[in-house]
């Protein structure tokens, strides 16, 4: 299936950010206007819940559109209104510039889309069950050689690289002799299944939800010290609207809000969409197709946008059973 949703024609220049939330009644919807404009960075993840998104929008009347813009480029369009809607705000990876941006008062902040997203180090199952659980066993003598005093991770000047970087510029678990591996993620990923087919040692900078994590039977390493940010690198993805598209559509505020998917939802979608190459909103179709009731939760109190119930529209668009 061909994706119907055409793209916009411009972009803006470097931001990233959002601003305080206030939870919306149930309303009609029939002065809303029907387009709705995303940011998608080119995130597998990302892509496939805002077609997911989409699809349901379009269901209920709407007209989204999607820019595959990157993230800074997308925060600095919802601050000046020229896209409407953003998926993928990562904290605290971003947090300066999401603080930033809360601080001008021109985006509103949905909350949490995505329970249980994580950054950590990772091992393989087997490195984890000989004795590396938390990340200052890296550099027990009896485990440092056996990684080759190696860390894996994505690119250079990722906000993962920069952390990693700053640990062992910090010694930070005694990580000061250990050298990075900044390569991309398919270069990390690639090497992580070359050591598990060989039953080797290593440790890489991963995250969830992502393929890998179904791909390959790994294990987060504690983080103790909170060196990926509080709470041992748990993560937040955020729902973020500019904040004029918010007050003047709150039937489209509303369902986004709560969309809501659990990390294992997400690997799950991105796992189908980047490791299987399926297209997104083939991906996406089949997901609202096997999940109904989650689905009729999304839409709780929400309308299409000439006022008529949500779920009945959904119904009869999905094929649900009544």
């Amino acid at each position: 299936m061909n994706n119907p949703y055409r793209p916009m024609t411009r972009i803006l220049a470097s931001g990233l950010i959002a601003a305080p939330l206030a939870l919306l009644p149930a309303l009609a919807s029939a002065d809303e206007s029907a387009e709705i404009r995303f940011a998608t960075p080119s995130w597998p993840g990302v892509t496939v819940k805002t077609q997911l998104a989409a699809e349901l929008l379009t269901a209920l009347g709407y007209e989204p559109r999607q820019q595959e813009i990157g993230a800074t480029i997308a925060y600095e369009a919802l601050n000046l209104n020229e896209v409407d809607a953003f998926m993928a705000a990562w904290l605290p990876a971003q947090q300066p510039m999401f603080e930033a941006s809360m601080k001008k008062g021109t985006l509103v902040d949905l909350g949490n889309n995505v329970d249980g997203a994580l950054i950590g180090f990772a091992v393989p199952r087997y490195v984890a069950e000989a004795g590396v659980k938390q990340v200052g066993d890296l550099d027990k003598p009896e485990f440092a050689d056996k990684f080759g005093r190696e860390i894996y991770s994505i690119e250079v000047g990722s906000g993962m690289s920069d952390t990693l970087n700053g640990a062992i510029d910090n010694d930070t678990y005694g990580l000061g002799d250990w050298k990075p591996v900044e390569t991309s993620t398919p270069g990390m990923l690639s090497a992580v299944k070359n050591a598990i087919n060989n039953d080797e040692w290593i440790v890489f900078a991963g995250w969830t939800p992502h393929w890998m994590n179904i791909e390959y039977d790994v294990v987060y390493l504690e983080d103790t010290e909170d060196m990926w940010g509080p709470d041992g690198g748990g993560s937040d993805v955020r729902t973020l609207l500019n904040k004029p598209y918010s007050e003047s559509h709150p039937n489209a505020t509303r369902l986004l809000d709560q969309l809501t998917f659990s990390a294992d939802d997400q690997s799950a979608m991105i796992y189908e969409f980047s490791f299987e190459e399926r297209d997104s909103d083939d991906v996406a179709i089949e997901w609202i197709n096997q999940h109904p009731d989650r689905i009729e939760a999304f839409v709780d109190g929400v309308t299409t946008i000439d006022g008529k119930p949500a779920w009945p529209a959904l119904q009869e668009a999905f094929d649900f059973e009544s």
